[in-house]
């Protein structure tokens, strides 16, 4: 079914009828083929420090476009863009609406990458700490949130394709370990709730591709207790998804055993649900950088090589960011000069 069974015949009836529109639809408009693996960055942060009159540099201290030099120099081929529902102008913390990230994601189709969403439901960052309705949303009925994700998950879509751009991925939400649109959706409280708003938002994606595939995406990848109640939570519940996204951001010194913990994780996954898997989130201080190239390196070649191609790639999280950007995230790899670390070398095969 295309809505849980509280929507509308209405609704279920168009769901219907754009699945079989989108089936039928001419070839520009399906989603063109995703790499085999995707060695992927999210470059969410570009648009609002282009605007801030930001320009990088490459090893060689060469001006070039971030997304040229991200593909050609470190094999980049996909990239993943956030999207807030009402978000502030604010550089760091918002920008992100469904407009601004259409035009970013044709930039990198252009450049020939593969396209990941992450729908964040919120305003703002939506996180394991925190999953705030958009202010717009704060009142509803759970009727009413599902029909505003539906609403919302499809108005992205239908924006992106306007741009040329069918995405390959859709995370429905962001590091949702207790859920999302909080208090509503969240897990611990009511897990049938999560699972029906992780359907809603599945369904919404597949009305417009049905070849896009969906993901639930938490943090801490390591932990393997959290992703049994929570993926396990929502199959229980009767939640539809293609793939589990799992995010990981290590030290220095403990990457290795960190690796080996979400690398397990990820088996344990394909063994209990037959999911594949992404990993949608790394970083590592940025001052650190031929450790994070050795953790980078590992995290690649591991998921690369997960039991039945089930594991589907690797994506750095804002890379291009400088130390301190945005209130101290120290994670980038790139250096207050605009040239990059050695950490992006670790893609490189």
């Amino acid at each position: 079914m295309f809505r849980n069974v509280r929507g509308s015949k209405v609704r279920f009836l168009l769901a219907f009828v754009l699945f079989f529109t989108s089936v039928l639809l001419p070839a520009g408009q399906h989603v063109s083929a995703a790499p085999g693996f995707a060695k992927g960055a999210d470059i969410s942060w570009v648009p609002s420090m282009e605007a801030q009159g930001y320009k990088w540099k490459d090893k060689n201290g060469v001006q070039r476009d971030i997304i040229d030099i991200l593909k050609k120099d470190y094999q980049i081929n996909s990239v993943r863009i956030r999207v807030f529902v009402n978000p502030s102008n604010d550089y760091g913390n918002g920008y992100m609406n469904k407009d601004r990230a259409a035009s970013l994601a044709q930039r990198a189709k252009n450049a020939g990458m593969s396209v990941m969403l992450t729908l964040h439901y919120s305003d703002s960052w939506a996180d394991p700490g925190k999953q705030t309705k958009p202010a717009a949303w704060k009142n509803y009925t759970f009727q009413q949130l599902m029909d505003a994700v539906w609403n919302h998950t499809r108005d992205v879509m239908t924006t992106m394709q306007s741009k040329g751009v069918t995405p390959d991925w859709v995370q429905i939400g962001n590091e949702t370990n207790n859920g999302m649109l909080w208090e509503d959706g969240k897990a611990s409280v009511n897990m049938k709730n999560y699972a029906w708003l992780v359907n809603t938002g599945h369904n919404a994606v597949k009305s417009i591709s049905n070849g896009t595939k969906t993901m639930v995406h938490l943090a801490n990848g390591d932990d393997n207790a959290l992703f049994v109640w929570n993926i396990g939570g929502l199959i229980n519940n009767g939640a539809n998804f293609d793939m589990i996204a799992m995010s990981l951001y290590p030290s220095a010194s403990g990457w290795n055993t960190a690796v080996t913990k979400t690398v397990n994780n990820a088996k344990d996954m394909i063994n209990r649900y037959g999911k594949e898997i992404m990993i949608s989130e790394i970083g590592m201080d940025n001052n650190q950088a031929a450790a994070g190239k050795s953790f980078v390196a590992a995290m690649k070649n591991q998921i690369r090589n997960l039991p039945g191609g089930k594991g589907k790639g690797v994506f750095y999280w804002e890379p291009q960011a400088t130390p301190g950007y945005n209130a101290g995230y120290t994670k980038g790899a790139w250096q207050s000069n605009m040239m990059p670390t050695a950490t992006m070398e670790g893609f490189i095969d």
